[in-house]
């Protein structure tokens, strides 16, 4: 990233420009599949839902603050106006490159590479407690558990496609589940909003360009609020609970918003009409901070099983772009030839999600990882609705039993261990 954004600030043709936007694409790819992982797999089960939430609250604090300094450089002339937006970026660049190193590695990742010494250690830090002690061991055998159960059903990725070895965990499923978040996400519409507002306002509302970029601004506060709303509600409402909200809200936003843009058009009293959807775009990035944000980033990071969470990741975040890709060139096309009905699409489209969330995704919040990998062990439903486990927020009771069976079972093993010590040195001595 600070490569292309080096390319980016220097640049005096479009060819560096693309070349060093291509380069920063790159870097911000590979830090938007590996950041969120990193936090799921180091964060206890109550807190991993918030710590992924701050890093989303981060980004949109970032975009607000670049709204602003898009809007106060929007009266200046000379490069300087294009330029100091994307030399910024390196403040936050230089802070990653100086606090990253201090950052501790995933304990199931040491793991998973025979570290075993070392994730002790990074687990007992994380959670305040001694190496020794019966909780700790009981994560490091649960770890240990799944990573050699998820071998011993290894799955590449052609044995997805070609159903083999994908039985027993349903690893096609979390992969779908994981990158159907992010095409959600994208197709309810937030790039439409992200890129185009001031577009959106000077043609479907007919403000003016400063007004235009004022109000963007303005709203990118307000959707910084929002988001710092969802990292309080996270793990009470769960990750179905804020989908569903965030959805639903998103698309009654839409919903008026195109009944209003319709009924401006050919009126006399049109301009007020439209006017008063401006309320209504600051309304769906109201509810979508609350959820669609910050779930698709969590989420398969979550739902994967542990051989498949980077390339699970890895594909949501793909499919994040590429759908991304397809909105961005959509869109100006749409709003310039079918003006309001452009926006009945994505009313139709958030309208349709709704029952995809509600019929098949599981709740994730409040479980451990190896939670969800037991929980696919058992061959569930496709319809997650049937099972009250799978959708409740609490984490389900047969877990929290079986954790403090191994909690207590590791306990007696080390008395039992330090006891044969002891004999051990007293005969010793005798």
């Amino acid at each position: 990233m600070s490569i292309g954004a080096l390319l980016q600030t220097t640049s005096y043709g479009l060819a560096q420009m693309f070349v060093g936007r291509v380069v920063a694409g790159i870097g911000n790819g590979i830090n938007t599949s590996t950041a969120p992982i990193w936090q799921t797999e180091t964060a206890p089960p109550q807190w991993r839902g918030k710590l992924v939430l701050v890093e989303m609250v981060m980004n949109i604090f970032g975009s607000a603050l670049v709204n602003w300094i898009n809007y106060g450089l929007s009266f200046c002339g000379g490069a300087v106006a294009w330029r100091f937006p994307i030399a910024f970026q390196f403040v936050f660049i230089i802070i990653l490159f100086l606090t990253v190193p201090w950052l501790p590695e995933s304990p199931r990742w040491l793991l998973s590479h025979g570290h075993a010494i070392e994730a002790v250690k990074v687990l007992a830090c994380l959670e305040e407690k001694p190496v020794d002690d019966p909780f700790i061991s009981m994560l490091c055998q649960e770890i240990e558990y799944s990573i050699h159960y998820e071998r011993d059903n290894q799955t590449r990725w052609r044995d997805l496609f070609l159903r083999k070895k994908n039985q027993d965990t349903k690893t096609l499923r979390r992969l779908i589940l994981g990158a159907g978040t992010q095409l959600m996400q994208q197709f309810e519409g937030i790039n439409v909003m992200s890129y185009y507002m001031p577009t959106v306002f000077m043609n479907s509302v007919g403000l003016s360009n400063s007004m235009s970029r004022l109000l963007t601004a303005c709203n990118t506060s307000s959707y910084f609020v929002f988001t710092c709303i969802a990292v309080l509600l996270v793990e009470r409402l769960g990750r179905r609970g804020l989908m569903l909200l965030s959805t639903f809200g998103q698309f009654v936003s839409f919903l008026i918003i195109t009944i209003l843009l319709r009924l401006a058009e050919n009126k006399p009293t049109g301009s007020a009409v439209a006017s008063a959807s401006i309320a209504f775009f600051f309304l769906f990035y109201a509810f979508f901070g609350l959820g669609m944000l910050s779930i698709p980033w969590l989420y398969p990071t979550e739902i994967s099983s542990l051989p498949m969470r980077t390339k699970g990741a890895s594909v949501a975040t793909a499919t994040n772009w590429i759908c991304n890709f397809i909105v961005v060139e959509i869109t100006p096309i749409g709003i310039q030839n079918i003006g309001w009905k452009f926006w009945i699409v994505w009313t139709v489209l958030t309208a349709t999600f709704l029952p995809v969330i509600y019929l098949f995704y599981p709740e994730t919040a409040n479980r451990s990882l190896e939670d969800i990998d037991a929980y696919y062990r058992f061959n569930p439903s496709l319809f997650v609705i049937r099972d009250p486990d799978a959708i409740c927020t609490k984490r389900p009771q047969k877990y929290i039993q079986h954790e403090s069976e191994e909690v207590q079972k590791n306990a007696k093993q080390g008395t039992l261990d330090m006891y044969k010590a002891q004999s051990h040195m007293v005969e010793h001595v005798e």
